[in-house]
């Protein structure tokens, strides 16, 4: 095997053929075929389990629940304290994203600290990388895997390892790792410790609109969250024409309603729109493409893509959103879809172009 240099952070790994040279002379005699970006796996760890691998016999993607579901509440095994929690975050990953944007929303910068994984996931899953921008080093235990964490608090846990992860420094304990669940914690549970007074009073789950917001979230998440995964991941046809129609009748269903409505669930920004943006923000860089959402586009949907570009320019959305870690993400790690690892080059997107929510809605 060969190692060719493509950045300062990765080495491209490629097998000996024996096709000629090209024209060019880009390539040296043997000729080489690539087959992904490597990042050596530790031989004493299990495999990665891949998000890709959860497939069922009919070639649909089926999403497993994630295994850490405590919750930071007063009198509790976990209360609230600030610097006490940690949150472990993929700028790539639109369910560790809705965690950071939470935590801005609601002025929890300095209450609960944070740490950024690597955006390539390799056979051992995710890695901090200081060498990238926008990651460190693990602060807590100095381990190289998101995987040893799981397995130094949790030994012999042989789940998927995902983000985003709560974690508790004092008791060194995992306390959550569902992202729906956290963003609910951030909401109340730590509103003594918010930088503002009006960051305290926002609530993005208020008690008079919570069964209008269970049920959009109850639609959103199967067909729209996880409907571009299930549309991307699908190994058989009738897999992915299910989810991928099952996306775009509810795009067409979002559409209607941001017609006649600022937000998903009324005039008032609701957990159900921070839940929503992080699919729609990586919509048309990633899912189009990568994952055959190809149908149409979000800046195809003109209530979509103006709603996107207001949220997209409110402080807690955009500043969260990091379009490198995004794409470099998706089609560098998963080599089923993209063997080669290619970053393709666009689309150009104007995010902060003006929006006609305030004309159309005014509050």
């Amino acid at each position: 095997m060969y190692f060719y240099k493509i950045s300062k952070h990765y080495n491209v790994k490629f097998l000996k053929t024996f096709s000629k040279l090209s024209e060019n002379g880009r390539f040296l005699e043997p000729t080489a075929t690539f087959i992904g970006v490597n990042v050596k796996r530790n031989k004493t760890m299990k495999k990665h389990q891949d998000v890709s691998s959860s497939i069922n016999k009919a070639g649909e993607f089926v999403r497993k629940e994630s295994s850490f579901r405590n919750q930071v509440e007063a009198n509790g095994e976990f209360p609230p304290e600030s610097g006490r929690y940690h949150l472990y975050v993929s700028y790539a990953c639109p369910w560790a994203h809705r965690t950071l944007i939470s935590r801005k929303l609601k002025g929890l910068e300095d209450v609960i600290s944070y740490t950024t994984v690597d955006y390539l996931m390799g056979e051992n899953g995710w890695r901090f990388n200081d060498q990238i921008p926008g990651c460190t080093k693990d602060p807590i235990f100095g381990v190289e895997y998101m995987r040893e964490i799981y397995h130094k608090v949790s030994p012999g846990y042989d789940g998927r390892i995902t983000v985003p992860v709560l974690f508790d420094k004092k008791a060194k304990k995992i306390v959550n790792n569902e992202s729906s669940e956290i963003i609910r914690m951030f909401n109340h549970g730590f509103d003594e410790f918010c930088a503002t007074e009006q960051q305290r009073q926002l609530d993005l789950y208020p008690l008079e609109k919570r069964n209008e917001i269970d049920e959009v979230n109850a639609w959103v998440y199967p067909n729209i969250n996880n409907g571009v995964y299930r549309s991307g991941f699908a190994t058989s046809q009738e897999a992915y024409d299910k989810a991928v129609q099952d996306l775009f009748a509810h795009l067409d269903k979002l559409e209607d309603l941001l017609s006649k409505q600022r937000y998903v669930t009324g005039n008032t920004l609701t957990e159900a729109d921070v839940r929503l943006y992080t699919t729609l923000v990586r919509f048309d860089p990633v899912y189009h493409g990568h994952f055959k959402c190809n149908k149409k586009r979000i800046i195809d949907y003109p209530n979509i893509w103006s709603y996107l570009r207001e949220l997209y320019q409110m402080p807690g959305f955009g500043d969260t959103t990091d379009m490198e870690h995004i794409t470099k993400h998706y089609q560098m790690s998963h080599v089923k879809i993209n063997p080669y690892g290619i970053v393709y080059i666009g689309p150009d997107l104007d995010f902060m172009a003006p929006h006609d929510r305030n004309e159309k809605f005014p509050v």
